[in-house]
């Protein structure tokens, strides 16, 4: 992708925890429809051309907005305070998937280094493009700029990238100045010359220049690794928009101006993600609770030829990209059926449905076959045996009124089956086998049923918890 033709184009500093500032950003533009100035602020955005026809890309979802955040590594302008190095790789990249239907926002972090199979890019106006490799995920951008960037993100996980966001580090410092500081529970105290920072420990509200460190700081906290980094920018994040969000920053227009500046003009996105775009991100995320924005690492364990590098753990990290991809509600919300009540079978689990199964299929020995399977997944089977008062060609689980969710959760792990309520069904389910039975769907997994948790099942973070409990 060719450089951006912004006066200082080589500003483009960061890491992960920007994309606080661009999710809070998104949220505070909704509360700027009374304002007439914000306007002006958007012209301060640097925007670059990608050409995302170059590759097959995976499938959108309507209602969900997945943005790539990347932190680049270069060190000019105003952040040639803060070291040397060589080239253009993302210090820190993240999915930010926003459900724009269900207010509820999951980020994931993809760790730089993470070593994945890289397609090939071509070569573009100051890059020289690269073969498909094997290499870190976030080589990719120093060889073809945040086009190849993107493309490597979207072949790797699958997950289809709307938009992306580049941020800088002397933007991130003006944001968080102009909140008032960020509020942080420090355990112990921190010296690091490399990070700058020099903090006691304690309960304390860290302003630019010391936040930035803390999110910087690697070698001085935890066991150095960069894992061990990612928790702590996910704690920092959930401090940050906890502070944005609070009625002192909401009610503030100097404020809100002062934040949106700061975010405005340290920000590089593509040409597609616009005013209104952003606006309606905004007003999707602007009465969310904290408990639904969700803060995760995508699972990975050591290289086993490296144990500096790492590699995705599978099945679980293609379970959440495909969950992210699909639309799927991971926080663990409840929708609002209209009745003001919330109905039992939006928990269903195996374990809580009982089921019958009948063989319509001419196969001997069918029924009991099925009934391993099922009792292995943790269904209780109650009987087996050869339709009567149901004889569908169609592989069909029947189920009474009000055991919609446990139907479904059975169909789901069919290959192909429908489902259909009939009254005289109270608390098992019978699934009949028909003419069409084509066995279990060996491809399905928890997320695709929404059951995936962020928190419970990938140790993941909310939003949420404020700091003052863990000082």
């Amino acid at each position: 992708m060719p450089r951006s033709p912004s006066p200082r184009p080589s500003a483009r500093l960061s890491i992960g925890q920007r994309v606080a500032c661009v999710a809070t950003a998104l949220v505070i533009v909704a509360s700027l429809g009374g304002y007439g100035w914000y306007q002006g602020l958007i012209g301060n955005i640097t925007t670059a051309q990608v050409d995302t026809d170059e590759w097959d890309r995976p499938t959108s979802v309507e209602g969900v907005m997945n943005l790539l955040i990347i932190g680049s590594d270069v060190r000019s302008g105003e952040n040639a305070d803060y070291g040397d190095a060589e080239g253009e790789r993302p210090d820190t990249m993240l999915i930010a998937s926003i459900n724009v239907d269900s207010g509820a926002a999951t980020l994931v972090n993809l760790p730089r280094d993470l070593m994945v199979d890289l397609p090939a890019c071509e070569a573009v106006e100051g890059y020289e493009g690269m073969s498909a490799q094997h290499g870190m995920i976030n080589s990719a951008m120093n060889f073809g700029g945040v086009g190849c960037q993107w493309k490597v993100v979207e072949q790797v996980t699958g997950v289809h990238l709307d938009h992306f966001v580049v941020m800088d580090f002397a933007g991130f410092k003006d944001m968080v100045d102009a909140i008032g500081g960020v509020e942080m529970c420090i355990p112990e105290p921190i010296d690091d010359v490399k990070a700058h920072l020099k903090l006691d420990a304690g309960l304390q509200t860290l302003d630019g220049e010391d936040s930035l460190g803390f999110v910087r700081s690697r070698y001085a906290q935890g066991d150095g690794s960069d894992l061990s980094r990612i928790d702590r920018q996910q704690e920092f994040m959930g401090a940050m928009l906890r502070e944005v969000l609070s009625s002192e920053v909401m009610t503030s227009p100097v404020t809100i101006t002062n934040f949106l500046g700061a975010v405005t003009d340290s920000i590089t996105t593509d040409e597609g993600l616009t005013v209104n775009t952003m606006a309606d991100i905004a007003i999707s995320m602007r009465e969310v609770d904290l408990d639904r924005i969700q803060f995760v690492t995508v699972p990975n364990g050591v290289h086993p030829d490296n144990e500096n590098r790492i590699i995705l753990s599978e099945p679980a990290a293609s379970e959440l990209f495909g969950a992210i991809n699909n639309g799927v509600d991971l926080t663990g919300g409840e929708e609002d059926d209209g009745s003001g009540q919330e109905s039992e079978e939006e928990a269903a689990d195996p374990s809580d449905v009982s089921v019958e199964v009948l063989n319509n299929t001419g196969i001997d020995g069918l029924a009991l076959e099925i009934q391993a399977v099922l009792v292995n997944e943790g269904y209780t089977v109650t009987g087996t045996g050869n339709p009567e008062l149901r004889v569908p060609d169609a592989t069909t689980v029947y189920h009474g009124p009000g055991a919609e969710a446990a139907a479904e959760l059975l169909a789901g792990s069919l290959t192909n089956a429908v489902t259909e309520e009939v009254e005289g069904l109270e608390q098992t389910l019978e699934l009949v086998a028909g003419s069409d039975w084509n066995g279990f769907d060996t491809g399905s997994s928890s997320s695709s049923e929404g059951e995936l948790s962020i928190t419970d099942d990938l140790g993941g973070v909310t939003a949420e918890a404020g700091p003052r409990s863990a000082c």
